[in-house]
């Protein structure tokens, strides 16, 4: 654990040498500011075209669809009416004189620097493993969601606002191609034929009274003269996959999900925007969570009017059941993610919520922290069909924007929770690298309400994953990004959450690997060898980034070594900007997909 790395991962010596000591990489390079913004094709003379561009367009007033793939045509751009030029020069002038970016955690020359910055779609182009080889169980697709917006912002811009862009690694029989393709939501198709933006950005759009009543107006008029239909759709679809029912989802909470598939020659192509027979007519999170013993999937959605928490599942085919609002959530809260067990799901109402007095008064944004709320976790069984069983306990200090794991102990009585706790909540939103998250180990006894938290790590760890297998029952093994800062994560640390866990170490690292100064990852994704495998049998995969170089690589590392060896290395054609959520598709479910 001593050995010390190289400049770059992407030399034979960092790829076969054991990680650094934690504090060899804390520091990461200062951000390149940017004044101007462009996407980049693939240039690298790695890439061999398999196939040829597909150019597509959806028709850009679809409706709601729920199987039939988008139409393919060449794209045409319409010339902008007079209420479009008109309209566009009012949004410039409120971006310029009204609401200008004067926040870097809303300006778009320090957000969208350096690999945070764009890049233009890839059909599937060819790659090259140069370390190792790709083990037959990764047959199939690893797809990272990330924000990747199609034009530049005119004003404020946050992270998390940008149009979602799938990046594909397709292998087969050792070999890889990489596609990187918007997903085609009625936001991004109506902004592509009208040449620009036509909503704000929902998450730096509206700071202050002014901005927001400038801005809601904007769009008000928009939409009364049919630049824009709301009921198609707003939001962006980028943030995560889920595979359920035999589809392939892309996933936004501000939204429907997006139906997508992946081509026989690896291309991705958006199907359309889902609701499951006409079931499911409002948002839904982008953290479902699937039981693959028995298929079936759990979700909800929350949002700013009661009730402000609804909890829904789909059966093992894909169908959606009934809705169970949940009004004992009482103020509307930020919940990205959530958790289940054998018998339950938990939620956790954390300080972050809707936070409008703020947006009002201090020219905030609409969403932050409330240091005066006390976060607590609801417990409901899992086929619960109304709320009246939901408990709900007080964890004072306990934050979680993810949940890694959750199963139950003593017969049921008690459920456990493993998530990463952000310990500086009022800087979630605005202040990305200043964020500190500790995953911690929650046992809440559903008798008595007692609640006992033990750190797992003191790390600043997030993106934490389980081996899918073990969704919702006792697990040991946890693996979690190393954030350097957040959002960008330096290294992959695996940790023992067992029984064992606090009693014989302080520490429940057990595995680590970073990737060397100048060089960062998302969330890493663990692919078991076979179902029947040991626990951590199997793989952690994720993309990597070199600033240095502006390389970028997929990397395979063994989730058995105590050093996380990487056993194989993909050079891409191209980089791979920094993303949010990613997953792995087994080749024999890509061939369900629907």
């Amino acid at each position: 654990m001593d050995a010390t790395l190289s400049s770059s991962f992407l030399s034979s010596t960092t790829l076969l040498s054991p990680p650094p000591s934690p504090r060899s990489h804390l520091l990461s390079p200062s951000p390149l500011h940017i004044s101007s913004l462009r996407t980049e094709p693939a240039t690298s003379s790695d890439a061999v075209k398999t196939s040829p561009p597909q150019p597509s367009k959806n028709p850009t007033n679809s409706p709601t669809t729920r199987s039939s793939p988008q139409r393919r045509s060449i794209r045409v751009r319409q010339q902008p009416s007079m209420p479009s030029l008109m309209f566009n020069a009012v949004d410039d002038f409120i971006n310029t004189f009204v609401d200008p970016p004067h926040k870097p955690a809303t300006d778009p020359r320090f957000v969208l620097s350096g690999n945070f910055s764009p890049v233009d779609e890839l059909p599937p182009t060819e790659c090259h493993v140069i370390h190792g080889s790709l083990p037959p169980c990764l047959d199939g697709a690893y797809i990272r969601n990330g924000p990747n917006p199609q034009y530049l912002p005119r004003g404020p811009y946050h992270l998390f606002d940008g149009d979602g862009m799938l990046h594909a690694l397709t292998i087969s029989r050792g070999r890889a191609t990489l596609a990187s393709r918007y997903v085609k939501t009625y936001k991004y198709l109506k902004e592509r034929a009208a040449g620009a933006p036509l909503l704000p950005n929902v998450f730096s759009g509206f700071n202050g009274l002014t901005a927001s009543a400038a801005r809601g107006a904007l769009s008000a008029a928009r939409i009364a003269t049919g630049q824009f239909n709301p009921v198609n759709g707003i939001g962006n679809a980028n943030t995560s996959l889920a595979f359920f029912g035999d589809r392939l989802f892309a996933l936004g909470e501000s939204d429907l999900p997006y139906a997508v598939r992946l081509t026989e020659n690896g291309d991705l192509v958006t199907v359309g925007r889902h609701d499951f027979d006409g079931k499911l007519g409002m948002s839904m999170t982008a953290h479902p969570k699937t039981d693959l013993q028995t298929g079936e999937t759990f979700a909800f959605r929350y949002g700013p009017v009661p009730p402000f928490l609804t909890y829904f599942r789909f059966d093992s085919e894909g169908k959606k059941q009934p809705d169970v609002p949940i009004f004992s959530m009482v103020s509307p809260s930020f919940l990205h993610d959530f958790a289940i067990t054998n018998k339950y799901a938990l939620f956790a109402e954390i300080q972050i919520g809707m936070n409008p007095m703020d947006m009002i008064f201090r020219g905030g944004s609409p969403v932050g922290a409330d240091p005066n709320k006390v976060p607590r976790v609801g417990v409901i069984p899992r086929y619960a069909t109304d709320e009246s069983e939901m408990k709900w306990f007080d964890v004072t200090g306990f934050n979680p924007i993810h949940a890694i794991n959750a199963w139950e102990e003593d017969g049921g009585d008690t459920v456990v929770l493993v998530a990463p706790n952000i310990m500086s909540v009022e800087h979630t939103m605005e202040r990305l690298e200043l964020i500190h998250a500790q995953v911690e180990k929650v046992r809440i006894d559903l008798k008595t309400g007692t609640v006992n938290r033990v750190p797992v790590s003191t790390r600043n760890l997030d993106f934490g994953v389980v081996n899918p297998g073990y969704l919702g029952r006792k697990n040991r093994f946890v693996y979690a990004g190393v954030g350097d800062p957040m959002p960008k994560i330096s290294g992959v640390v695996k940790l023992d959450v067992g029984d064992e866990m606090g009693r014989n170490r302080k520490e429940s690292t057990v595995a680590c690997r970073m990737f060397g100064p100048g060089c960062f990852a998302g969330e890493p994704f663990f692919v078991a060898k076979n179902p029947e495998a040991a626990e951590d049998d199997g793989y952690v995969v994720t993309y990597v980034h070199d600033e240095i170089n502006g390389e970028s690589r997929f990397l395979v590392m063994d989730a058995q070594s105590p050093e996380l060896e990487i056993v194989a290395a993909v050079r891409l054609p191209r980089r791979v900007p920094y993303g949010f959520h990613g997953l792995f598709v087994r080749e024999s479910d890509l061939r369900k997909v629907r």
